[in-house]
Parts: C-alpha cells; sequence; structure tokens
C-alpha cells in the first residue's frame, strides 16, 4: 500500500527541491560571476585570461569552506535566519541587525541581477532584445512572483526540470570543451575591452572581487531552513552539500575552457555563449542552451523569494519589522515578503535600465558581510560550548572568516566607487529601520502591559449602533444580528431634509421593528460625520459602543465596483477618532437573496 505524504509535508522542500527554491542564484552564478572576472582582466590583455583558472580555483576553495561552514550553522540554528541568527546570538541585538541588513540588501540585488543577467543572455541568441532589456525583466519578475505567491515548493516542482536541463548543458559544455583542443564556433562581434594596463596584483585582487559574485546565494539554504521537509536540519545540509559540489565542479571547468581558450568580453553576446560556441557549435544546441540559461538566470531570482521571506518573517517575529511580515498562507506563503520583494526588485530593474554592468558593483558585498559575522559567530559558538571536535570546527570556520573578511575588505576597496558605495549607505539605513520598528513595539508594549497581569474584566453598558440609509432586507439582516449581540440596539439614520426626516419616521413606526431609530440632522449635507459624533457622545457617556455598518456583497467582482464605498469609508474614521467596535455585517446580493424580501407590507 502507498501511503501520500501528508500535505503540510508536500509544502515543503526535498533535498534535491532546495536547488531550484533557494539555490538557483548559486547556480546560475557561474553565467555572470566568471564574466565579471574576465571583464576586469581583460584589461591587461588575452595574456592575463591565463589567471582565470588559478582565480576560480581559489573562489572554489571559499566556496567549499562556505559550505562546510553552513552545514554547521544550518546544524546550530535549524530555524533558519543564517547569519542574522548566529550573529543575534552570539554578538548581540546590534551585530544581529548588521547581518540582517547586509542579507537584505544581497537578497534584492540578487533577484535584480539574476533578472537583468537573464535577459542579456537572451540577447546574445536574439540580438533584436538589445533595446528591450528592462520591459523583458520586468516581464519575468512578474511572472517569477506569481510562481512564488503559490509556494516554494510549487515553484520548485515547476523550475525542477530546467534546472537539470541547465546544469545537464554546463556539463555539456565543459565535457565538449575538453574533448575539442580548439573551438568549433565562434559568436560576437569584436572584443569590448581596450588593453590598458598590465597583469599585476592589485588587478588579480580586482577580478577575485569582481568573480566573488559566483559565490552569492550560498547562505540561502541557511536562512530557509524552515521550509524543507523532515528532518530539516539532515535535508537542508544535504541540500548544501549538493550546490557546492555542482558549483565547485561548474566553476573549474569553466575556468580551465576561459584559460585554454583565452576567451575576452565581445560585443552583443556573453562569455558563457562564447564558451557554448567554442563547445557545442553555433547550431540549435547553441540556442537551446542560451534559452535555458536565459530561463534560469530570471528563474534565479527565485533564490531570494525563498530566502529573504523567511528572513524578514524572523525579523518580525523579533519586531524589527512589521508584524504583517510574519503572516503566512496555508501553502506556506510569507506573501507580504514576496510582495515587497518584488516592489523593491522593480525598483532597482528600472533605476538601473536592467543593465548588469551597473548592478554588479553593488553586489556580493552585503552578503560576504554576512559570512564573516556567520564565521565569528560560528568560533564564539564552538569556543564558549566545547563541544566534541570544537578545536577542529572552529579553526574551519575561523578560516573561513579569514577567507570572508579578506573578500569583504578586497571588494569594499575596489568596488567601492563604482557603487559599493550605496550599499554603505542603505546598510547603516536598513539598520535604523529596524532599531526604529524595535522601539515602537517596545513602546507599544510597555504601552499596554504586555508581559504584566491586567485588571479583570468588568462588564460595561453595551450599546450597538446600526447606521442605516433606508428600510430594506439589508436593513433587516443588520438589525437581527444586531439583536442577536444583546445589549442595547438602535438604529442611526442621518438626513439633510426635514421632509426625508418625516418620511423615514414614519415607515419606521409602521415597520416596528422593535428597535428604536434616531435621526440625526445633517445641516452640511454630510452623511459621516454626524454618525462619528453619535458615537463619541454614547462612549463618552460610559456605553461599550459597538458599530454594526451594513455592506451589500454583489455575486461577480466586478460588481462591486457599482456599490458605493460609504460603509468602509465610515469604518475607517470610527476605527480613527472613536474606541468603538466597528463591523461590517455582509448582505449577499445573490439571486436566492434578492428574491426575497423582509418587509412584510411595501411601502407606499
Amino acid at each position: 500500500m502507498v501511503r501520500s505524504r501528508p500535505l503540510a509535508d508536500r509544502d515543503h522542500l526535498t533535498a534535491l527541491g532546495g536547488l531550484p527554491a533557494l539555490s538557483l542564484d548559486a547556480l546560475t552564478s557561474v553565467a555572470y560571476g566568471p564574466e565579471a572576472a574576465v571583464v576586469v582582466l581583460a584589461v591587461a590583455g588575452t595574456g592575463a585570461i591565463e589567471g582565470m583558472l588559478p582565480l576560480n580555483i581559489v573562489i572554489a576553495v571559499l566556496l567549499g569552506t562556505l559550505v562546510l561552514s553552513y552545514r554547521q550553522v544550518i546544524a546550530v540554528h535549524p530555524d533558519g535566519g543564517g547569519s542574522y541568527a548566529v550573529a543575534k546570538r552570539e554578538f548581540g541585538p546590534r551585530i544581529g541587525r548588521l547581518a540582517a541588513a547586509g542579507l537584505v540588501v544581497d537578497y534584492v540585488l540578487t533577484a535584480a541581477v539574476s533578472l537583468a543577467t537573464s535577459t542579456v543572455s537572451l540577447a546574445s541568441a536574439f540580438p533584436v532584445l538589445n533595446g528591450r532589456l528592462l520591459p523583458v525583466a520586468l516581464a519575468a519578475l512578474v511572472l517569477l512572483t506569481a510562481v512564488n505567491l503559490r509556494g516554494l515548493a510549487e515553484s520548485a516542482r515547476l523550475l525542477m526540470p530546467l534546472t537539470v536541463l541547465f546544469v545537464l548543458f554546463v556539463l555539456a559544455v565543459i565535457a565538449a570543451g575538453l574533448l575539442h583542443p580548439a573551438p568549433i564556433g565562434e559568436v560576437g562581434g569584436p572584443p569590448s575591452v581596450a588593453v590598458t594596463q598590465g597583469l599585476g596584483v592589485l588587478l588579480l585582487l580586482k577580478a577575485f572581487a569582481s568573480g566573488c559574485t559566483a559565490i552569492s546565494g550560498v547562505e540561502a539554504i541557511a536562512n530557509g531552513v524552515p521550509v524543507f521537509r523532515e528532518p530539516r536540519v539532515r535535508t537542508a545540509q544535504r541540500t548544501q552539500v549538493l550546490l557546492g559540489v555542482l558549483l565547485a565542479l561548474t566553476l573549474t571547468g569553466l575556468g580551465y575552457l576561459l584559460t585554454r581558450d583565452r576567451v575576452v568580453p565581445r560585443a552583443d553576446v556573453t562569455v558563457l555563449a562564447q564558451l557554448t560556441a567554442h563547445s557545442l557549435g553555433t547550431g540549435w544546441l547553441y540556442y537551446a542552451a542560451n534559452l535555458t540559461v536565459t530561463l534560469l538566470l530570471a528563474a534565479a531570482g527565485n533564490t531570494s523569494f525563498g530566502a529573504l521571506p523567511v528572513l524578514l518573517a524572523l525579523l518580525a517575529k523579533d519586531d524589527r519589522m512589521p508584524h504583517v511580515f510574519a503572516l503566512r498562507s496555508a501553502r506556506p506563503v510569507h506573501r507580504a515578503g514576496v510582495l515587497t520583494l518584488a516592489a523593491l526588485t522593480a525598483l532597482l530593474l528600472a533605476a538601473t535600465g536592467a543593465v548588469t554592468g551597473r548592478l554588479i558593483p553593488l553586489f556580493a558585498l552585503g552578503i560576504f558581510i554576512g559570512f564573516t559575522i556567520s564565521q565569528l559567530g560560528m568560533v564564539r559558538h564552538w569556543c564558549r560550548r566545547r563541544p566534541a571536535h570544537w578545536r577542529r570546527l572552529s579553526v574551519l570556520n575561523g578560516t573561513g572568516a579569514v577567507l570572508t573578511l579578506t573578500a569583504t575588505g578586497v571588494l569594499l576597496v575596489f568596488k567601492f566607487t563604482e557603487g559599493a558605495w550605496v550599499v554603505v549607505v542603505v546598510v547603516p539605513l536598513l539598520m535604523l529601520l529596524f532599531t526604529r520598528v524595535e522601539r515602537y513595539y517596545a513602546a507599544v508594549a510597555r504601552a499596554t502591559g504586555i508581559g504584566r497581569l491586567p485588571a479583570r474584566p468588568q462588564a460595561g453598558r453595551g450599546l450597538v449602533i446600526v447606521p442605516v440609509g433606508e428600510l430594506s432586507a439589508v436593513t433587516s439582516h443588520a438589525l437581527a444580528r444586531a439583536l442577536s449581540l444583546g445589549g442595547t440596539v438602535v438604529a442611526v439614520n442621518v438626513h439633510s431634509q426635514d421632509a426625508t426626516a418625516t418620511t423615514i419616521t414614519r415607515q419606521w413606526e409602521e415597520w416596528n421593528p422593535g428597535v428604536p431609530l434616531e435621526v440625526l440632522p445633517s445641516p452640511h449635507h454630510s452623511l459621516l460625520g454626524p454618525i462619528v459624533q453619535y458615537v463619541q457622545r454614547a462612549t463618552a457617556a460610559g456605553h461599550d459602543v459597538t458599530v454594526l455598518l451594513p455592506e451589500k456583497l454583489p455575486r461577480r467582482h466586478r460588481d462591486r465596483l457599482l456599490q458605493g464605498r460609504r460603509s468602509a469609508v465610515l469604518a475607517a474614521l470610527l476605527r480613527r477618532r472613536t474606541a468603538a467596535l466597528v463591523s461590517t455585517v455582509p448582505y449577499h446580493l445573490d439571486s436566492a437573496v434578492t428574491s426575497r424580501t423582509d418587509l412584510p407590507v411595501p411601502f407606499p
């Protein structure tokens, strides 16, 4: 007998599902990380490209150290949060806010860079799109947002086939390139980078800083541990190791091909597209590979959509972001986090025109801040608790801290004037935002006595007020609900003409619903102001006031545009200006309701 998994379990990620859900940014970074390094080295001539293989090996070593380290972070912090969770526990709230700010910046940039590079990759195969990068990137963002609003596990299932195809294509490029000692196809225009200087240590460090973008997104799995299936820690760790193996293999293989073929940046084509043409030719495989890379690069923003909403939820639980970010639907989806990420990404793409060269200098600095903090935090964790093998674990995390701190310094120095200064400004502003939100919630807690036993509730004089505009089935329905609540019920009508007041008073007496009617004059023709004042007077007189607002709900959504929004506006005014409990009483205008009447005799 085959047992199906519980629905809640199916909505969480498997080890393989974690790759398309949380690791696409890291997997697809081979499309822009090596290219960013090649652009830097190319200013020293084609001979300088020989530095790509050792450079990629160094980056792969750094990657391996981070993967091993984050396996430990996952075990120690199974509730997710990555460097934020580590920093909060080991260094206190201030460093925790720094780590969180760096991660927020990085994940927004991850989504923007992924979408921008996907459009460039598509334009490599279809040059007609070179002047339409921003609309294509925004369209891809809308599609990615819609998929993630359906749930992270759902997006992983949709992207899994494409992820497998991407990995196979990259491995095929590497394998075919190794089998062909010379390129079998060429694409692109003339070299787009002029030779202006010689190869030196500073240039290598700058290339290293650019190439480090290839390992961004490694922390996303540690941030998103709660979205994995049980046992969550082991499942997340398997995904982390699988990501590290695939990324190290592809980085090293592509680095070798770049060095052997001395690939330099060319007009209207990416470096990865050049390698694809070298290995697979310029036939249908070339176009299929470029289309696959394009789709995966666009979907690589899924890393941010998977990790950032979880991080924002953790910040909300710590009172450092609005509590709406902690809410999620049954799938589960943190909708507020998904929509916020989409909005920020759209603004960033619009500001930069979806040009990758304008985004890359901002990239990776935020995540390397998090890398460094998490490594130092884990060293502190092992030294304080001293579990088995704590010395070996401390050396591992300490080595990672030294490497990532070096990378952070290099990124800051060489990328500062190219745009990294924006990150230096934004991170403190985000930390200030977290602090202000935290202070607000602390003030609310003091004002409401959270954490202390409140006084015993005392029963008051209940008064239910029902604003009515005319006598109808809607009015009868609302009064019935009001009477079911107990206490005193009163209906309130506002008029601006004496004749109207006389008419509704006569009709009310004839109907005699058992509820008194208060008719309020409105000499200034305001229908809402007199009701608000009436409620204020009732509250000041010591009544516990409840206001029930009748609301007509049409069967079709488009028909709601024809209904006035008076109830919504009045509810907002009452909540802002009075202490009354305000609720709406829906009256559904379907055929079953509209065919009957609650009034026994029609009025003349």
